[in-house]
């Protein structure tokens, strides 16, 4: 079974989400892509701002992410999404390692960094935004997963936000629930309690 996985590489929630999936790859027979979107292109054109982003500091690692996926695949960009949450300091607040660090970390090219700077890849991140869209069917925040259960049936779902990750088969059996409620015909939405603080490390 193939998991696609949108992420916007600065969003703790979504990194919180990749994690489970890498749990879920452990115990359950799922492999992982990696994909890029990005909550920067989610919000172009709006009046407000609910990202608090007005420098656009947040098109960087989604940017440099776009590249590593274009040039290399899926499972560079996987490392480098890796290794950019584990390479910073300690504060969990400081959630971007150095991108030169981080390319080293994931064995690419340390001059990738530069691609993070321009808009050269900026329509990179828009086209891999845009297939997530279209996978779920309309506007979704960070991340989406689409699931290839078997030939000819896709399911797809934002999310699950979580703020702890589950381990081992507690992880498998998220990962199932999800599936069952997703998969239903005609399912729309379900919410749970309010969000907390998310645990990174």
């Amino acid at each position: 079974m193939i998991a696609d996985f949108w992420l916007d590489p600065s969003c703790p929630y979504t990194w919180l989400t990749s994690r489970w999936l890498v749990e879920v790859t452990r115990v359950r027979p799922v492999e992982a892509r990696w994909h890029v979107m990005s909550l920067s292109v989610l919000n172009e054109g709006r009046d407000d701002d609910p990202e608090g982003d007005p420098e656009g500091y947040l098109w960087v690692p989604a940017r440099l992410c776009a590249s590593v996926a274009d040039r290399y695949g899926s499972d560079a960009l996987g490392r480098l999404y890796t290794a950019l949450w584990t390479t910073g300091g300690d504060d969990d607040q400081d959630w971007l390692g150095d991108l030169t660090t981080a390319l080293r970390a994931a064995g690419l090219p340390e001059d990738l960094a530069d691609a993070a700077l321009t808009p050269e890849s900026d329509d990179l991140v828009r086209a891999s935004h845009a297939r997530a869209m279209a996978a779920i069917g309309g506007e979704s925040g960070t991340p989406v997963v689409a699931v290839t259960a078997s030939p000819g049936e896709r399911v797809a779902f934002f999310g699950p936000v979580i703020s702890r990750v589950p381990e081992g088969e507690a992880a498998g059996r998220l990962w199932d629930g999800v599936l069952l409620v997703a998969g239903t015909p005609h399912f729309h939405e379900l919410k749970g309690r309010p969000r907390a603080n998310p645990v990174l490390r």
